[in-house]
């Protein structure tokens, strides 16, 4: 038995023991979340993103308790590990996953509040810390950490509505709180770029406009990158037919495709999360139909898989780092200062998430009065809540603007800064977060919603139909009216009249070319025998 401890120790001298441990408490600790969240599944008052970061908490509390509160860390969260290996899965994974017809149906409303709303979010935050923080006696923070705390806190995460909402009974809100959720994250860091990219040294009128000219520039680029990769993987799958020898290169190479063009973003300096997220809808649109039916049902579970375990891995870490000692440490300010800063964040960030939310939907409802596309004031106020968590973005854009003291912010206040930012994911995740569930079934069971036929939709298919066979009655003069009528539904009706070319355009173009449903893949041993 002597004899064989050396050999032993050679072939593991190569792993290090703290990495080891490290790996085998997380592993753990993500099973253990898997089959809480199980037995848990239908507690009012918690969900897995809440048991995730409780017990990345408890864990925390072990370590500090072993190392006699020197450390809490085993594994330290780091902005590289967030953006390059966790985030992507899980946003590709919403993309490829989205209810596509729901999603552009209501994309007019999504890019309002995704975009619009939390632009006007990312101002409010970012004038009311400049003003209030400056008060409480923070006075070391420069404009640009000013306007990157109004995109950190922009970011939101509405993981705990998504979980209690139920797609197929509340399709409108829930297209709604999702596509605003992914095209929120993707708006705050296509804004905290922004602000990065720019100095304000020598800020002038035209600062602002430059920063809405970098905006602009990384939001269009990086959704084109997307929708040509994932067109690319489309025209790759279906020419080539991987699947007639693998399945398993065909699941291999939609995930390296899909990893590559975050990372190509990423090279370019332009939004990966944005690319990514179009990637995987144009994927989903066109690749997945191109593989085998055994590589359809496998990448669906795949990245799902991932997605899941990359979220539940991030909402641990953050619980972890909640207790860094190092870093409340550094922040040398009192518990007063602590919570006034913290209180004064996440007033601004339920100031700023009002701003927006009431005022575009009465907006929306005055314009499009039709009572099934609606946005009542109960779903009003369900995506308002959905838009108070605060979750890992959060934590990874602070660390990145204050994990060093950049230009004129001391050390300290930047430590502040970064422990007010936990404090406040923290509250909001694991308070607002708890009561989401009886809070929104409260709401939504005091007004119940019959689920009704939208007959409107067959009238204008019916009518889209007629005018396209040119009627069954006076074809010869009617073109004038076939104009008139498609330009009165163009304008009453954008998002279904554009979605209707866009079917047109699709079959007539796109699937000829790039395949989708309905494709049957050319096997040339199939063929032969037929032959």
């Amino acid at each position: 038995m002597a004899l064989l401890l050396p050999p032993l120790h050679l072939t593991t001298s190569y792993l290090s023991t703290s990495t080891i441990v490290a790996l085998c408490v997380f592993f753990t600790l993500l099973g253990t979340c898997v089959i809480i969240g199980h037995l848990l599944e239908e507690n009012r008052w918690a969900n897995e993103s809440i048991i995730a970061l409780l017990l990345g908490l408890c864990a925390g509390t072990v370590v500090l308790f072993v190392t006699n509160f020197k450390s809490a860390k085993i594994l330290i969260f780091s902005e590289d590990l967030f953006f390059l290996y966790l985030l992507p899965p899980i946003i590709f994974n919403a993309g490829f996953q989205v209810k596509k017809k729901q999603f552009f149906k209501n994309f007019t409303i999504i890019l309002l509040f995704g975009v619009i709303g939390t632009v006007i979010s990312f101002c409010l935050i970012s004038v009311g810390a400049l003003m209030l923080i400056q008060w409480i006696g923070i006075v070391n923070l420069g404009i640009k950490d000013y306007l990157a705390i109004g995109a950190i806190l922009s970011a939101t995460d509405s993981v705990c509505t998504l979980q209690v909402l139920n797609q197929d009974e509340t399709p409108l809100l829930y297209s709604i709180v999702f596509g605003e959720g992914v095209v929120n994250d993707a708006t705050s860091i296509v804004l905290f770029n922004s602000v990065q990219s720019l100095d304000f040294s020598s800020s002038n009128s035209m600062t602002a406009l430059k920063l809405l000219g970098t905006f602009l520039y990384l939001f269009s680029t990086s959704t084109a990158l997307g929708i040509a990769v994932g067109l690319l993987s489309a025209y790759i799958m279906k020419n080539l037919y991987l699947g007639r020898h693998s399945t398993d290169r065909e699941l291999a190479l939609m995930m390296l495709l899909a990893y590559l063009s975050y990372m190509i973003a990423e090279l370019l300096s332009l939004s990966g999360i944005l690319t990514i997220f179009f990637c995987g809808i144009v994927m989903s649109h066109y690749t997945w139909h191109n593989v085998t039916l055994s590589s359809r049902t496998t990448t669906k579970h795949a990245f799902a898989t991932l997605s899941f375990i990359a979220e539940t891995f991030i909402f641990i870490c953050v619980g972890m780092d909640a207790l860094d000692i190092d870093k409340w440490k550094s922040s040398k300010g009192s518990a007063g200062i602590s919570v006034a800063v913290s209180s004064t964040l996440f007033a601004l960030v339920l100031i700023g998430r009002a701003a927006f939310v009431f005022p575009i939907a009465y907006i929306k409802n005055r314009i499009n009065t039709r009572e099934n596309t609606r946005i009542e004031f109960r779903s009003q106020f369900i995506i308002w809540w959905a838009g108070l968590m605060r979750g890992a973005v959060t934590i990874a854009l602070s660390y990145n603007q204050f994990a060093e003291a950049k230009s004129t912010s001391s050390t300290q206040d930047s430590a502040l800064m970064i422990t007010s930012s936990i404090i406040v994911v923290l509250f909001s995740t694991v308070v607002f977060g708890s009561i989401t569930k009886p809070l929104i079934e409260a709401v939504q069971s005091r007004h119940p919603k019959p689920t009704s036929f939208d007959s409107t939709d067959n009238v204008e298919d019916l009518r889209f139909l007629l005018l396209e066979n040119n009627g069954p009655i006076n074809q010869s003069n009617n073109l004038q009216i076939q104009r008139q009528s498609r330009i009165c539904m163009l304008l009453n009706h954008p998002s279904k009249t554009v979605h209707y070319f866009w079917r047109k355009f699709d079959d007539k173009f796109m699937r000829p070319v790039f395949g989708g449903r309905g494709f049957v893949p050319f096997v040339p041993e199939v063929a032969a025998e037929i032959f």
